[in-house]
């Protein structure tokens, strides 16, 4: 059996579309198949939808969070109520296409574990996010200790011994899954394809998400921001160390100094690089507060069809 992880927020002009491009591949696959569609607090009529669907194909499990927790939170609750021997994550605006679906199962009789589709094209974002996520990816590398694969999405493919690890192990609340699927290990393979556009609707990624997703990302990987105060105390000691044998050079040489302006700037930019390095201690800081607090990644308020 393969599981579909489907997650859901403000879909409702596409649903339909994608649920008959589902099913048509579906059945072209030589094993039985479950829809997971996760509800993450839809403020639409995406629940209604998907509902009414469950009720007429009993392959369907409907997962209806309680508010909106987010699509890593969404995926992870897919997996976790998942039962497929291959489960696959997904999402319902079409740019993760149903036809590929065929492809990945093949990769994965072939003996792989993780299956990362691989963007060389995006044809439903502009010029400015796709340079974003190229210097996502190149400043993710530099920083962390594992190197991830450039414009990975998060439409892949786990076995289901890959996904008894995320459900056990893998419990952070501050997450970034497609990350930890690169890096889990077993055998792994990728496919590329191109994205197609948006078949309806808006991205519901902003910029304000799309930059908080960067920070957690690098965060959850990578201390390497933390030692970021360590690097400019060095260069601010050897800096004063610099004038203050200039200053003794100038004092001995009876040239006074007009060090007002040097000064006033040297104060700045110290507060200001402070401040930054405080703010990046504050955010670790942050992110162990979550840890600690132990709440749940995602409440659940019903499941349609579930047969467990």
């Amino acid at each position: 059996m393969i599981s579909i992880v489907i997650s859901v927020f403000n879909e409702e002009r596409v649903l339909f579309r994608f649920y008959e491009e589902l099913t048509k591949e579906t059945q072209e696959l030589a094993c039985e198949a479950e829809f997971i569609f996760v509800n993450d607090g839809s403020v639409d009529k995406s629940l209604e939808i998907i509902e009414n669907l469950a009720c007429g194909d009993k392959r369907i499990k409907v997962i209806n969070f309680s508010r909106n927790f987010g699509h890593e939170a969404a995926m992870i609750a897919g997996i976790d109520n998942a039962v497929g021997d291959a489960i696959v994550c997904m999402d319902a605006d079409l740019q993760n296409p149903p036809s590929l679906l065929k492809e990945m199962l093949q990769h994965f009789e072939q003996g792989s574990d993780v299956v990362t589709m691989v963007r060389d094209k995006n044809l439903g974002v502009g010029f400015f996010k796709k340079t974003a996520s190229k210097m996502f990816y190149k400043v993710f590398n530099r920083l962390s200790e594992i190197e991830l694969q450039p414009n990975a999405s998060d439409f892949f493919l786990v076995s289901n011994r890959v996904a008894e690890v995320l459900r056990k192990d893998y419990r952070e609340r501050v997450r970034f899954l497609r990350g930890y699927i690169q890096t889990v290990g077993f055998n792994r393979s990728f496919i590329t394809y191109t994205a197609p556009s948006r078949a309806a609707g808006e991205s519901k990624y902003s910029l304000s998400k799309l930059f908080r997703l960067v920070f957690s990302s690098i965060v959850s990987f990578s201390k390497v921001p933390l030692k970021i105060g360590i690097y400019f105390g060095l260069f601010f000691g050897l800096l004063s160390i610099v004038l203050m044998v200039y200053s003794l050079v100038m004092w001995i040489v009876e040239r006074p100094v007009g060090g007002y302006t040097t000064l006033v700037i040297f104060l700045c930019a110290f507060a200001a690089i402070t401040l930054f390095v405080l703010g990046i201690i504050g955010y670790y800081i942050g992110f162990i507060l979550d840890e600690v607090k132990g709440r749940p990644i995602y409440v659940i308020e019903s499941i349609k069809n579930d047969n467990d």
